[in-house]
């Protein structure tokens, strides 16, 4: 009687298990990765023989209709089998000269018995096993870098009052990313849990505007600093308002807004605006404020870049007044301002006088010569050499994006050659996995090279080649790196573009030589420096200046200096 009774409670529980509900966020989630895996897999499909995004639309009202498990995997099992048979070519061999990087590479979600019969696990993983091999018709790889770029896709605006149109957007950049972004792995938010949380804010979003909002949240979640976005209207809506700007540019230091470079003087003397002016709120609104509204709408790999982003956001408006409270001598002023498009190229009569002129490159004092990377470009060098050559140093500013000239820079300063970076790239034949690639060198086998001291700055704003170019001076053996974080992106980016809607990201892994990590991280300097609100004030330059000292004051490190007239005490203390 009690085997009886117990073999009634064991088949009871088995019936009520298998009739489990299932949610639609549940359902979604899985419709998701199985849509993009044979997307990607699927002979039929990967090899662009059917119309993929007619199909997900057809299935779609189908799956909504499923309550169990069962009732859904069946429907993903008929889908699959619908497709046609797969010729068994297994075991597809790999190559044993390729050395893979497997940390963003996991299809364990095959075997989730939450939501897929065991059938459907099957069928998921023979897929895999015997997955199309060829040109890839939704992606392909670009030549030499080997991230990808997106091709055959339906890039229309969705409608938005069409929650499967929407969802297809959102499978599509999930997948694509879930498959093609090398630093997955590296995200403060595992990539599925994102897709669960956008999901249901994706159906609830009606119109273009909050949809893009979801979009731009969804893209934040890379935490990749190359991730921008791009958000353009319906041809057929009316034109956006032009966009009025403050008078200068700011950079966030303290929680507060600090001017750091007029940009239309006539306008920023009409209101007194000045270098070092600190800003504290706009409309009403403090720039910590301000911050906190605009985490999770922007992606970025680090802190750092993640202020350095949001401070041009604060000084644009589609209002036509702006009312903006300033610091000054201890006292805070509010000013009602009228911002203007001086970016406009008919705007210019705003900006005459208001930059500097840039040099790009010269004589410091004390024999030193200074670089500016971002506009000096390859016909520069040779004169740049012939200048500098037989300076003591020569400080090099990577604050900026450079022109492709590190190259000829190393065979300069360097005196052999050195490899600097190696590269991970996507396997279109596995995709999600990643290949280990060739690496980069720079210099060459030089005795007469440069004797001086080499000083390269850093911060935020050196991203990607920037950050690729500091590896390489610092492989020369003869760099020392000053500043703060770099921007943590590097690697050719790929592309996720639609009519209305377009993101980045990077495309392909940048590592040391010795596998060391720099996405996300930056280049760590060797002497670490940031501007202060004073400094900024007073008009210095405090990178550049703890340059000058570290070149006048020999080795800061040790003590010992070579210049018997530095003061080793007046000079700021150093973190390392």
């Amino acid at each position: 009687m009690q085997k009886i009774i117990l073999f009634l409670l064991v088949l009871f529980s088995q019936t009520i298990f298998s009739a489990a509900k299932i949610t639609e966020t549940e359902k979604l989630v899985a419709t998701c990765k199985v849509w993009g895996f044979l997307k990607y897999y699927h002979p039929k499909v990967a090899s662009g023989q059917l119309d993929w995004d007619k199909q997900l639309l057809e299935k779609l009202p189908k799956i909504e209709k499923a309550e169990t498990k069962e009732d859904f995997s069946l429907i993903l099992e008929n889908w699959i089998d619908e497709l046609g048979p797969i010729k068994e070519v297994t075991p597809i061999a790999a190559s044993k000269e390729v050395e893979y990087f497997d940390k963003n590479f996991d299809l364990s979600w095959f075997n989730n018995s939450q939501v897929f019969s065991k059938k459907l696990s099957q069928k998921l993983k023979f897929i895999e096993q015997n997955r199309f091999q060829g040109d890839q018709f939704y992606v392909y790889g670009l030549d030499r870098v080997g991230n990808v770029g997106m091709r055959n896709e339906n890039r229309a605006h969705p409608d938005f009052t069409n929650k499967y149109s929407k969802l297809r957007m959102v499978f599509m950049f999930w997948n694509l990313a879930e498959y093609f972004f090398p630093y997955k792995y590296l995200m403060d938010q595992k990539w599925d849990t994102t897709l669960v949380e956008i999901i249901p804010l994706a159906i609830q979003a009606d119109n273009q505007a909050d949809f893009y909002t979801v979009m731009r949240k969804f893209a934040s979640k890379l935490d990749d600093s190359h991730t921008e976005v791009y958000v353009y209207p319906n041809a057929t809506a009316p034109s956006p308002k032009p966009s009025n700007y403050f008078p200068a540019s700011a950079k966030i230091i303290d929680e507060k807004l600090v001017v750091t470079e007029i940009l239309a003087d006539s306008l920023a003397q009409a209101d007194d605006i000045k270098v070092g002016d600190v800003i504290t709120k706009v409309n009403g609104k403090t720039i910590k404020e301000a911050i906190a509204e605009k985490r999770g709408l922007l992606s970025a790999s680090n802190e750092a870049k993640f202020l350095d982003k949001i401070a041009p956001s604060l000084l644009v408006t589609k209002a036509d007044t702006v009312k903006v409270e300033f610091l000054k001598n201890g006292k805070y002023i509010t000013k009602t301002m009228i911002w203007h498009d001086y970016h406009d190229s008919h705007r210019n009569e705003f900006k005459k006088g208001a930059r500097k002129k840039k040099e790009k490159f010269k004589l410091l004092d004390d024999n030193i010569g200074y670089v500016d990377m971002g506009i000096l470009t390859g016909k520069n060098v040779p004169d740049m050499i012939e200048l500098l050559k037989d300076t003591k140093a020569i400080v090099f500013d990577l604050r900026n994006y450079p022109k492709g000239t590190i190259d000829d820079i190393a065979n300069f300063i360097s005196p052999k050659e050195n490899k600097f970076a190696i590269y991970t790239v996507p396997d279109l034949n596995h995709p999600g996995r990643y290949k280990w690639g060739d690496g980069t060198s720079c210099g060459t086998e030089n005795k007469d090279h440069y004797k001086g001291k080499v000083v390269v700055l850093v911060n935020e704003e050196t991203q990607s080649h920037a950050e690729w170019s500091a590896m390489a001076f610092r492989s020369t053996g003869n760099a020392t790196i000053i500043g703060s974080q770099t921007s943590g992106a590097d690697g050719n980016i790929s592309v996720f573009d639609f009519e209305g809607f377009r993101t980045l990201f990077s495309g392909i892994g940048v590592y040391y030589p010795d596998k060391g990590e720099t996405q996300r991280i930056g280049i760590v300097p060797d002497i670490e420096i940031k501007p202060t609100i004073k400094g900024i004030q007073e008009g210095r330059d405090e990178v550049l200046d703890r340059a000058l000292f570290f070149i006048e004051a020999g080795d800061l490190k040790t003590g010992a200096t070579t210049n018997p007239k530095v003061n080793l005490k007046e000079i700021p203390s150093l973190k390392n």
